[in-house]
């Protein structure tokens, strides 16, 4: 159990720092040709939307992956969220995203869609010698 925790414990970082060669695997398309400025952030049908008309956006990230949290944020969300157009008394263009920062968004989906594929194989390692807390207690 431990040397099988710890190749995916290995695994798991590499994927997460971005060392993986699994990261530039994209499973997401663009839709649109214009600039890709972040107006307004939906998500539908595995469908990422940047902009109010639903005619920009990141087609192929998966409701899984869209939802998931690491403390309170909802990481896809955030990383557009913080690059939107904002009003009020400090208000803000919406940032145009870079091929680079597009790029960058893509290996994050895969980097959370791989995290979540190995959390649940490390689930599994755990409970097939005897769940919590059984696994981890001398016999």
């Amino acid at each position: 159990m431990f040397l099988k925790l710890s190749q995916m414990g290995s695994e798991l970082i590499s994927i997460q720092l971005m060392e993986s060669p699994k990261i530039d695997e994209y499973i997401t398309t663009l839709i649109g040709s214009d600039n890709f400025k972040v107006e307004n952030i939906s998500f539908s049908d595995e469908t990422v939307w940047i902009n109010e008309a639903k005619t920009r956006g990141i087609q192929g990230v998966p409701e899984n992956v869209w939802n998931f949290q690491i403390g309170s944020y909802q990481i896809c969300e955030k990383w557009l969220k913080d690059r939107q157009a904002k009003g009020g008394k400090n208000p803000r263009p919406g940032r145009v995203l870079t091929d680079e920062d597009i790029d960058h968004y893509q290996k994050i989906v895969v980097a959370l869609n791989e995290t979540i594929r190995i959390m649940a194989e490390i689930d599994e390692v755990i409970e097939a010698h005897g769940g919590w807390p059984g696994a981890f207690q001398a016999k």
